[in-house]
């Protein structure tokens, strides 16, 4: 009880329905969080692919929750002052949920991140929600508590290279192509919808296209999106999405690339960077893996 994994939902063809999280409530009770944008089409997705044999049912609660998203370096110890949890690592490990007290509620608490930090999402019953938020602003004045929105996060997932379903992935790509793959159980009992075709897909080479990460060598010039990518004066591609990440100093971004040898480590190591901004070429560092905390040392410590 109480694991949380991140995972995708595919189709026949391999490619991703949904990108999401999965926490085990209970035996037979389980919480599925996407984005919002894609909510109802999960709920359709999930309800579709319920096998007639099965006793199972859905149930849309999200207005029965509001969350809050406390993340950064001190949230542990931000959090200890307002519950008696203990949140210590063995006690509340990476991708789990326990149940914790905070001001006058009972809050499911996911140790899961989407800005590339130690930190919880908290997913407060709505009629305490309110007295929650004062909860946690009264004992965050002294400890450099701050009030972000989704600027701010997707500056965070940006640097991260946290993927956004609908915007730099969608249902036509697989994960094996969109970096994902580790997400992947080719072993799982009773195997997945799209196993065979992404099988397929794995046994065949590298995929000719992949998302990459860049970063702009120059710190001025900024990206937003639909950026031109070129490898060695070729272009390759386009930037995805883009936002300027100031833990790395510089704008950010994830694109696909496409080589008809396939997008290896090495074609990625070996090739000089371009990204197109307004008529002007900049350089650019390209990688597979996210530039800031690629091991993933803060998320889990």
């Amino acid at each position: 009880m109480g694991r949380c994994v991140y995972t995708q939902w595919l189709n026949e063809r391999g490619t991703i329905e949904a990108d999401l999280t999965v926490t085990r409530l209970a035996e037979d009770s389980y919480l599925v969080v996407s984005a919002d944008g894609t909510s109802t089409s999960i709920k359709t997705w999930l309800r579709k692919n319920i096998l007639d044999s099965v006793h199972a049912f859905v149930t849309d609660i999200s207005s029965g929750y509001t969350i809050l998203n406390v993340q950064g370096p001190k949230s542990r110890d931000f959090l200890s002052r307002v519950s008696h949890a203990d949140l210590s690592n063995e006690a509340f490990p990476y991708l789990s949920m326990q149940e914790i007290d905070i001001g006058y509620a009972t809050v499911k608490a996911i140790r899961v991140t989407y800005v590339g930090e130690l930190g919880w999402e908290l997913y407060i019953p709505t009629e305490f929600a309110l007295n929650v938020f004062d909860t946690l602003m009264e004992a965050g004045e002294d400890v450099g508590l701050k009030l972000a929105g989704l600027s701010c996060l997707d500056s965070l997932r940006m640097e991260k290279a946290y993927r956004d379903y609908g915007h730099d992935i969608d249902n036509t790509d697989t994960p094996i192509e969109v970096g994902l793959n580790f997400a992947v159980d080719y072993d799982k009992p009773g195997g997945f919808i799209g196993r065979e075709a992404l099988l397929r897909h794995k046994e065949s080479g590298p995929p000719q296209y992949r998302l990459v990460q860049f970063l702009l060598d120059d710190p001025e010039p900024l990206l937003y999106g639909s950026e031109p990518i070129y490898r060695d004066g070729v272009f390759v591609g386009h930037v995805m999405a883009g936002n300027y990440g100031h833990a790395l100093g510089a704008a950010v971004a994830v694109g696909h690339v496409n080589h008809p040898d396939g997008v290896t480590p090495e074609c990625i190591r070996s090739g000089h960077f371009e990204i197109d901004i307004a008529g002007e070429r900049y350089s650019a560092q390209a990688s597979l893996r996210a530039f800031y905390d690629p091991k993933n040392l803060r998320v889990r410590s």
